[in-house]
């Protein structure tokens, strides 16, 4: 790599990076908003955090039980995970019986039944050092009965109502532990999971017509509230709906405008580390200094591992081996 064209590799990752940090504190014109919020936050996370529609969610997962008040449901939602880049969406406790951990994706994977083993797994270490309960007793814990969702708003034509961990990973094989997820989609006609998949349909097609754009926001929220779909939630907290979304857009549009920057240059500069014999010291140095100053703004893994070019499993390799004085 010559070095005009490693000069403008530099100013490039930098570049994102100062997008992405300056969002929190800058002000734009007018027609733009304050971003005010990271990416980790969603309307999915904004909206049932209101103990309103959360009892709503859990009626709708159990239409059974109708004597269950807001007071008796507790949030146990964990907001860091395994070097500080995983979180869950949701996670909430049921009158001291019911542990219900809900994701929402627009993205089909089978790795969502491993996420949700681990979230399951360090929400169960926080109920029990907050309890103060010995997991070395001889007695038994008496722990919440654990319940895995995940609502999906994607196009998958194919939909089953349960995925498992031996299904998927081990087909065929004998598994001395197993986890199943249920399967979400629809809902039914007016209720809340049925509201919140409507409205981001509704928001995916605007965007389809007018790209990442405040419009495309503000026109979903019209839509939306004109059908009576979230309308008391949009009404309560537009301005807010608006704030997460424009965050969302501007930290996709950074990550955005670097790979076309890449692909401008037309050269791929994978910092793979398969790909790592011969790469400069200084390159591989700068691109963990990089992924390390992304997982603190709490970016995705998926996102770090496209701007820097390496692996999921290397951005997590990396973390793994972050220095203390880097933390």
């Amino acid at each position: 790599m010559n070095d005009e064209n490693h000069r403008k590799t530099e100013t490039q990752k930098n570049l994102v990076i100062e997008r992405v940090v300056e969002m929190e504190v800058r002000e734009v014109s007018s027609n733009r908003i304050k971003a005010k919020k990271t990416a980790k936050d969603s309307i999915f996370r904004d909206l049932f955090e209101n103990p309103k529609y959360l009892l709503q969610l859990y009626q709708v997962l159990h239409p059974e039980d109708t004597e269950v008040t807001k007071e008796q449901i507790s949030s146990v939602t964990i907001q860091n995970v395994l070097l500080d880049q995983m979180y869950n969406d949701l996670g909430f406790v049921v009158k001291e019986r019911l542990l219900l951990l809900v994701e929402a994706q627009s993205t089909w994977s089978k790795n969502i039944v491993i996420r949700a083993l681990l979230y399951l797994a360090n929400t169960w270490k926080e109920y029990i050092q907050k309890n103060k309960l010995n997991i070395y007793g001889s007695g038994g814990m008496i722990l919440p009965k654990p319940e895995l969702y995940v609502i999906y708003t994607g196009e998958r034509k194919e939909r089953p109502e349960w995925i498992s961990l031996s299904e998927e990973f081990f087909p065929g094989q004998d598994c001395f532990i197993d986890v199943k997820v249920r399967m979400l989609y629809d809902g039914k006609k007016g209720d809340i999971l049925n509201q919140y998949v409507t409205f981001t349909k509704i928001y995916n097609e605007q965007v389809k017509q007018q790209g990442r754009t405040r419009e495309a926001v503000l026109e979903t929220i019209r839509i939306c509230k004109d059908r009576k779909i979230l309308k008391e939630y949009l009404e309560g907290r537009e301005k807010e709906v608006v704030d997460i979304m424009m965050t969302l857009f501007d930290q996709e549009y950074a990550v955005e405008r670097y790979g076309d920057e890449k692909k401008a240059q037309g050269k791929a500069q994978g910092l793979a580390e398969g790909k790592a014999q011969g790469l400069a010291e200084g390159e591989m140095k700068k691109a963990k200094e990089i992924t390390y100053r992304l997982a603190d703004r709490k970016m995705p893994l998926e996102t770090i591992s496209d701007i820097v070019e390496v692996s999921v499993e290397v951005v997590k390799k990396w973390l793994a081996e972050r220095p203390v004085t880097a933390r």
